[in-house]
């Protein structure tokens, strides 16, 4: 039996109405709730002395109910003569007080100030079926006549699914009529809704609307809440707006997972926000594999703060690793954000308990269990946040992961990727309070270790002599992380690193400890405008690093930018590492036509080049030489091989670390031509 309308339009039309409540006779259709989910609002709203007018009452159980709690003064008014005279005979007997008259909405016979509460349900939805005019004539005749027969100070009250439309209307008609507009996301009846419906059709979100009139209002008055939340107070209707639509459209995109299937196509991801706050509180990624024999059907991953940015919660690749782990045919990993405040796992739980429902499969029985890497939330510890007018805001902070304290630069525009890490240490001074420092040992990108290799081999190739000075170019400080390493394990090179944000250098050395002296130096300038002038002025080096990023995070190469792969920049550093030197880059690169082209401007300039891709990561280390030797993959095995068991005895005699910082037989495995 088809009881839904085939088109909208639909709603509007009395013959269909007296068609569909003859077809569903005395079971009442509650699509938009039952009173026991609507009883906090009404509660909220409408007292058991206001005088309640009922718009549209159908064949709805809800003026029963409530008259049946204390709320005795209720007309109920229907176009529907069919309605009207079933709910006659149904409470002749058992609500003797409550009346049911058949009338337009539109053209009310009552006199003015009637009524203290115009409670509505679904009637504006049948009403306001488009935004043809000849129907918003109609809504305004509706409206026109609520606000007639409502006294000063009484509410309206209506349950809508609130298409665009319908909103757009209440911004301008309310406030211009004198009415504080609030709107209010039901949950209760939404959750039910889905227990209902499991298993047959969507599941749309419900709002309620309470509309209070005055006499005068000065200036609009537009509020939001979820559920019992706090009230939003919102300045701008766009505000609003985009409040409601981000619950509709957070909705269809719950009501596809529970329905279908995401394997074979990317994640899902959402950001869920508290009411009152635009920034997120909280990111989910699902993702679907293929049932099999000993999988489980959902579970929810919550990454404690500071692993965010770790390759297994960052990227898809490593989600889905995690994924296929532990095993759960749907899977929802979710990672908290910086600058909130996260008391214990369980409070996380509680909170996000249901949203990680709505993004069940249909039909699940099962409780939902939450994975997590310990018992606890994670620490995290904002140390200053800035701005720098190249890179946007950053934060320096510093979080606990795996006992350790590491402190790290984050830009937010790119805020899952770490720009800059140290590990902190300790110090214990007697009679003292304890200091931290900065540990310049530790590496935390990796691809920087493989980057200090071939520092290590430049020095052999330009002079193997160890009391010749090497002059060393890097450019992109960051953090100063790499330029302090070498610094550490390097006591024959002179570093010259090129930075072209002024703020990074003052981040460098008051958050990650970076000294200058006679062999570390900053220029602050333009990395391509410095290289042109080196070359020019026939400065040399016996190594150039290029690790700085694009701030253009749409591009599909995102280190270098394209413009320092430019021929005449190739052309620089070729001149200026010389016959014996050695040029290496960090690249960054989602688009494999990209990287190819790169890789092809490369090789058309130098003699010989090579390069490692690290494992679990986009990450890429390019080396470049003049000097033909290298030409085969196994010439440069030999001589970065050598560079790397020297630079671990390096890292073992400056006391920088207790084992091999570098694994060689790993790093040469994957080395490529």
């Amino acid at each position: 039996m088809n009881l839904l309308p085939r088109t909208r339009e639909e709603f509007a039309q009395t013959d269909y109405w007296n068609e569909f409540f003859k077809k569903r006779g005395e079971k009442a259709f509650e699509w938009y709730g039952e009173y026991l989910e609507l009883c906090d609002q009404i509660h909220k709203y409408i007292k058991p002395a206001d005088k309640i007018l009922m718009l549209g009452c159908g064949n709805s159980k809800l003026s029963m109910d409530m008259y049946d709690t204390g709320f005795r003064d209720i007309t109920n008014i229907d176009i529907s003569p069919v309605a009207v005279k079933k709910m006659i005979e149904i409470n002749a007997k058992t609500r003797p007080d409550m009346k049911f008259i058949q009338m337009d909405a539109t053209d009310m016979s009552f006199s003015d100030e009637s009524f203290s509460v115009a409670l509505d349900k679904g009637t504006l939805d049948a009403i306001f079926v488009n935004d043809a005019e000849d129907t918003k004539h109609i809504v305004d005749r509706y409206f026109g006549e609520i606000l007639r027969t409502m006294r000063n100070g009484g509410r309206y009250v209506g349950i809508s699914m609130l298409q665009e439309h319908i909103l757009d209307y209440l911004l301008e008609f309310l406030p211009r009529n004198n009415c504080m507009l609030r709107i209010v996301h039901c949950l209760d009846v939404e959750r039910a809704n889905q227990e209902r419906n499991a298993e047959e059709s969507l599941t749309l979100p419900v709002f309620v609307i309470i509309a209070t009139k005055f006499k005068s209002l000065p200036m609009p008055i537009l509020e939001f809440g979820l559920g019992s939340d706090k009230m939003q107070r919102f300045s701008c209707p766009a505000d609003l707006t985009n409040a409601v639509a981000s619950v509709q459209k957070a909705a269809l995109v719950c009501n596809g997972l529970a329905r279908s299937s995401i394997v074979g196509h990317n994640e899902v991801t959402m950001d869920l926000h508290r009411a009152a706050e635009p920034t997120p509180r909280y990111t989910v990624h699902v993702m679907d594999q293929m049932p099999s024999r000993g999988l489980g059907k959902y579970a929810a991953f919550i990454v404690p703060q500071g692993r965010e940015t770790e390759w297994l919660f960052a990227t898809t690749a490593g989600r889905k690793k995690l994924q296929a782990s532990a095993k759960f045919q749907r899977l929802a990993v979710v990672t908290l954000h910086r600058d909130q405040v996260y008391s214990t796992l369980e409070e996380v739980k509680s909170e996000l308990a249901y949203s990680i429902t709505n993004l069940a499969p249909a039909g699940l029985k099962e409780q939902i269990p939450y994975l997590s890497l310990g018992s606890e939330v994670g620490k995290r510890e904002t140390l200053i946040s800035g701005f720098s007018k190249l890179s946007g805001d950053f934060r320096i902070e510093e979080v606990e992961v795996d006992g350790k304290t590491l402190r790290r630069l984050i830009f937010l525009k790119n805020q899952f990727v770490v720009q800059s890490e140290a590990l902190v240490k300790t110090v214990k001074i007697k009679g003292k309070k304890d200091r931290k420092k900065i540990d310049f040992g530790y590496l935390a990108c990796h691809h920087h270790l493989f980057m200090s290799v071939g520092v290590q081999l430049a020095a052999t190739m330009q002079c193997p002599k160890k009391d010749i000075q090497n002059d060393v170019l890097v450019i992109g400080l960051g953090g100063g992380g790499l330029c302090s390493f070498l610094h550490a394990a390097f006591p024959q090179t002179r570093i010259t690193a090129v930075e072209i944000d002024p703020i990074m250098l003052e981040v460098a050395e008051q958050y990650f400890e970076l000294k200058q002296d006679d062999r570390l130096h900053v220029v602050i300038d333009d990395g391509l405008a410095f290289v042109e002038r080196c070359c020019n002025e026939g400065i040399h080096f016996a190594a150039v690093l290029f690790d700085v990023d694009s701030k253009d995070l749409s591009l599909g190469m995102s280190c270098p930018p394209k413009s320092f792969l430019a021929h005449k920049i190739l052309m620089y550093i070729k001149e200026i590492i010389g016959p014996n030197g050695l040029f290496m880059l960090n690249l960054v690169c989602r688009d494999e036509s990209l990287r190819e082209e790169a890789i092809g401007d490369l090789q058309r300039e130098f003699a010989s080049v090579c390069s490692y891709k690290l494992d679990e990561d986009i990450n890429e280390v390019v080396f470049c030489a003049n000097d033909e030797k290298y030409k085969t993959v196994e010439q440069w095995k030999k001589h970065l091989g050598t560079a790397g068991r020297h630079l671990n005895s390096a890292i073992r005699d400056r006391k920088l670390a207790n084992k091999d910082a570098l694994d060689v037989a790993e790093f040469l495995s994957d080395l490529k031509i």
